[in-house]
């Protein structure tokens, strides 16, 4: 390829970043969406385009721009050589171009409007996530998708008062009987390395990594589903986000809570764009 062709192909990069790049773009292929998003991404990480709170609109935008091509059907393999090949480019670009500054102006322009937005749907295929940036006293949401095991609802995600959250499951089991000890299972990526889709999504019990909650109270009366008048919310440690993370957007993950008499009640989700609707909480609350 000659120098020529190079400087033509990365301005052609930098042309569609200026567009693409935006939230509310929906004429490109899912693919190529993401592809743009993490170019403009990684010539950020190397000439430091924008403050922290764009960042963190980029990164949830990206997310959800991978999220959207894989349920469309693209590959992981072709994403990830999709986010290599975004990488080089950056890598080739001045952090002087003009081109770059259009880039740079656009993205501030298109995401400014996401600073302002106090409440996003993640849609999935199955499940949303639901984002809150509300500022509350009061316990509240933040992050959340909802379940339901026999007739008893369980909510998931981020919640707590003020800036402090955490990953919680609120339930809000129907009878005397309750748990003695709730765990997340999910596909271990070391004994199945790549997305298991088959059936529901969540993988064999063979090939499960489990992480349990680290401890239990009694749930706050905002936190609980609306008809519901009392509740337990289980505590996860913040490794449980970097291994919902790790999975394929439509992957299931499961919630299971342990008895006394050696039952199991198991309440499903889908991982969905959770990383999306983390980095649309770290812009702030408002």
């Amino acid at each position: 390829m000659t120098i020529g062709q190079t400087a033509s192909k990365t301005k052609a990069v930098l042309l569609a970043a200026a567009v693409l790049a935006l939230p509310t773009a929906v004429r490109a292929a899912p693919a190529d969406t993401y592809y743009e998003r993490a170019f403009v991404v990684a010539a950020d990480a190397r000439c430091n385009l924008f403050a922290p709170n764009i960042e963190a609109a980029l990164t949830a935008a990206t997310a959800q721009a991978r999220g959207a091509a894989l349920r469309s059907g693209t590959a992981e393999a072709d994403l990830a050589a999709a986010a290599a090949r975004a990488r080089a480019r950056a890598g080739t670009v001045s952090c002087a171009d003009p081109q770059l500054a259009t880039v740079r102006a656009r993205v501030d322009g298109a995401f400014s409007g996401w600073l302002r937005t106090p409440r996003m749907v993640f849609p999935g295929a199955r499940r949303p996530w639901t984002a809150n940036r509300v500022s509350s006293a009061d316990a509240s949401w933040r992050l959340q998708q909802m379940s339901v095991v026999g007739a008893s609802p369980v909510a998931f995600g981020y919640a707590g008062k003020g800036e402090a959250h955490g990953l919680v499951a609120v339930v809000s089991f129907v009878g005397r009987s309750r748990p003695n000890a709730a765990r997340i299972v999910l596909r271990d990526p070391v004994r199945v390395p790549r997305p298991w889709l088959a059936g529901e999504g969540l993988v064999p019990v063979s090939a499960r990594a489990s992480i349990w909650a680290t401890g239990v109270d009694a749930a706050d009366l905002t936190l609980l589903a609306e008809d519901r008048r009392a509740g337990e919310a289980w505590r996860f440690p913040a490794s449980v986000a970097t291994a919902i993370e790790r999975l394929d957007p439509r992957e299931t993950f499961a919630i299971e809570f342990h008895f006394r008499d050696g039952s199991v009640a198991t309440a499903k989700f889908e991982a969905g764009d959770f990383a999306a609707g983390r980095a649309f909480l770290a812009m702030g609350l408002i």
